[in-house]
């Protein structure tokens, strides 16, 4: 009778195990994910707490675990394009330990997300990179991936999806606005994702990174240009022209005046980006706020945007 029970039982036991495995082909990659973080877990519950060298310290005369902490929370998150085909390849790339590479998060151009990693875990993700002072950008941050070959718009589903994982990372870690960047914010000199169709205008909107008052950019003048009462090209055409009367406008419109003291360099460097290869920097911010003639030249239009989000920043 055991006997015929075994017998019975062990295909069917067998079957089911094959069927768990068929129905996720990330199985073996999942088990690898649980032996990894219990082995972190096991580092962290080990008492005392010891660095190597610590030995050699004139320890106290007990070891003391404090009652006051918590796990580190990520404080910035950080937005990439995959710059691969589909989402399944992603998730292979991402699963193959030679890669050396992930994410915490990819989207799909379905707008379906997977979480592949805790938040309170490190991704590599943004590689070496500067933010501010920030110079290990990994330790601090999440990693999003969206797919997306790098030059297609990126799809309404995809941006949707975004948005509601956006707002559940800022409710649960307290992230600040200002800290939802770019791959290319963080590593101008290296990258350029998210490439220029990414809507980060409306991801500002909705509160998550920052933006420039699009009238205030619009009435802005450079101190050293301010025409008084004409043009003073056509004056100098014509000493003896009458001066051409000025509409007076019917409303108050406010004009920001930017001083001649403005150095675009500076205010780079405060925004956030490393401006030791200026015109790198130039370029991921023109990329995230301009959008067009990504290139290493500021204009006086793209200076007054930047003159407004350096005041934004300060």
């Amino acid at each position: 009778m055991k006997q015929t029970t075994l017998s019975f039982f062990l295909p069917l036991a067998l079957s089911l195990a094959l069927a768990a495995c068929s129905s996720n082909p990330y199985a073996a990659t999942n088990k690898e994910y649980k032996k990894k973080a219990k082995a972190y877990a096991k580092t962290l519950r080990a008492t005392p707490v010891t660095n190597p060298g610590e030995d050699s310290l004139m320890q106290g005369d007990h070891w003391v675990g404090t009652t006051n902490f918590n796990m580190r929370k990520p404080n910035y998150v950080v937005i990439h394009h995959t710059a691969q085909n589909s989402t399944e390849q992603t998730l292979k790339t991402f699963t193959l330990p030679r890669t050396q590479v992930s994410a915490h998060y990819v989207i799909g151009r379905d707008g379906k997300v997977y979480h592949m990693l805790s938040d309170y875990l490190r991704a590599w993700h943004g590689g070496s990179g500067k933010w501010g002072n920030n110079t290990d950008l990994n330790s601090s941050s999440i990693g999003i991936e969206l797919d997306n070959n790098g030059y297609e718009p990126f799809a309404e589903e995809q941006i949707n999806s975004l948005l509601q994982v956006l707002a559940i990372l800022k409710k649960t870690h307290g992230i600040p606005a200002a800290n939802f960047i770019g791959h290319s914010d963080i590593a101008p000199s290296r990258k350029v994702d998210p490439n220029p169709t990414f809507p980060w205008k409306k991801l500002a909107d909705a509160g998550f990174g920052i933006w420039y008052d699009e009238e205030a950019v619009r009435n802005s003048v450079f101190e050293s240009v301010i025409p008084l009462f004409q043009d003073s090209a056509a004056a100098a055409t014509d000493s003896t022209a009458m001066p051409v009367p000025i509409a007076v406008p019917t409303a108050t419109v406010a004009v920001d005046t930017i001083p001649a003291t403005f150095q675009p360099k500076d205010a780079l460097r405060i925004i956030g980006y490393d401006v030791q290869n200026l015109d790198a920097a130039t370029k991921a911010f023109k990329l995230h706020f301009i959008q067009k003639e990504v290139n290493g030249i500021l204009t006086d239009d793209d200076k007054k945007v930047l003159y407004h989000l350096y005041k934004k920043s300060l």
